[in-house]
């Protein structure tokens, strides 16, 4: 196991800028960056691309290399600037990439892991990239050598990248986590939603914990899963989904249950629903200032009014609440059906249950489950 505190230390030497979206297997690597780096040289950014365009920024200023961490499923968000921005064919910005492997091949992981993890490697071959493979039996001589490597290539002005296999680094906690936002827990806040909601309602829930909640509530509930859509993965994008689905079903209305870290990455798509406010759907946010499924590192989401975004982005009505009693009161003001497009911030609590656990079925049959559903 590579003793992160050292890591952190080696690659100090040659970057002093960081910027990236964490990743549970980077989760240690993450803390050990936000406990040493102050605001001006560590970003969460809002999407993976956008770290990529930080790091050129810091290029452009200093003349120095910029590391950038994800998960592999951010490897799309990065192609476009990595190739058209600083690629060495365009402008030549050196970077380090620190790449969490989900999905890697042999090992057991969540569906939505699975292809990506196949590719991981292809794709950095296809878009010409050096990298190396750290895990767990990577001893320090083996990673300084690489190091090393990363560095030469650096010098270069070229990008390396360093994969990351779970347990690769040790253990390391945040020294300082940012204070609650709200006592109401996500869970609860679900589960007032799902006694409240007309039975004609369909439930379209990003990924990660919100959608593992509400999976095990309509077990709880003894219900059937075909009301709700649980989208794993292509985190972002949850509201289009839900818009999509809305347009083109004015008959049945749509629920989207979304997270901030997700509307952040894509912030865009509240204009886009905006435009549309005279379709039905109610967009409900679960905001706890954090990427809670990953590792429970801040987003930005507590110095925003997202309610105000989505007003001045066209919806119809906006809301924000943090409590269970509010949110009764909001949902009652547009039930059975809202006219238009309603957003609802609900501010809760970070964490989840110890005993929460995953849909017992697979991707496809929730998807399967919930188009028969419609047709029903």
């Amino acid at each position: 196991m590579i003793e992160t505190e050292w890591f952190c230390d080696s690659i100090d030497d040659f970057i002093s800028f960081y910027a990236g979206v964490p990743d549970s297997l980077l989760k240690d690597f993450c803390a050990c960056i936000s406990n040493r780096k102050s605001a001006e040289n560590h970003i969460i950014a809002a999407n993976e691309g956008n770290a990529v365009a930080l790091a050129a920024g810091h290029f452009l200023a200093t003349g120095k290399p910029a590391c950038v961490y994800l998960q592999n499923s951010g490897q799309g968000n990065i192609i476009n600037p990595l190739l058209s921005l600083a690629d060495k064919a365009v402008y030549r910005v050196p970077m380090l990439f620190i790449i969490g492997w989900r999905g890697e091949p042999g090992i057991k992981d969540e569906p939505q892991h699975v292809t990506q993890g196949e590719l991981t490697l292809p794709l950095l071959d296809t878009l010409g990239m050096n990298y190396a493979v750290l895990d767990k039996d990577s001893d320090r001589t083996n990673v300084e050598t690489i190091i090393k490597q990363a560095r030469a290539e650096l010098d270069r002005e070229l990008p390396f990248v360093l994969v990351v296999k779970k347990g690769s680094f040790s253990s390391c906690r945040l020294d300082n986590e940012e204070p609650q936002i709200s006592r109401l827990k996500r869970e609860d806040a679900i589960s007032i939603l799902l006694e409240v909601l007309p039975d004609e309602y369909r439930i379209i829930s990003t990924t990660g914990k919100t959608s593992r909640e509400l999976f095990e509530l309509r077990e709880q509930r003894q219900e059937s899963h075909y009301k709700d859509f649980l989208t794993v993965g292509s985190m972002g994008h949850t509201s289009q989904i839900a818009l999509g689905a809305a347009l083109s079903r004015q008959d049945t209305p749509i629920c989207c249950l979304d997270g901030d870290g997700s509307v952040l990455m894509h912030m865009g798509s509240l204009a886009v629903n905006g435009s549309r406010s005279g379709t039905t759907m109610l967009h409900v946010v679960f905001n706890n200032a954090a990427h809670d499924s990953v590792g429970g590192q801040p987003t930005v989401m507590n110095t925003v009014n997202i309610p105000a975004v989505a007003e001045a982005c066209g919806y119809t009505a906006a809301h924000s609440c943090d409590s269970g009693e509010e949110l009764r009161n909001i949902l009652q003001q547009h039930l059975p059906r809202p006219k238009g497009m309603v957003f609802i911030e609900v501010k809760v609590a970070r964490g989840s249950r110890d005993d929460l656990g995953r849909p017992t079925i697979s991707a496809l049959d929730c998807r399967l489950n919930f188009q028969r559903g419609l047709k029903d």
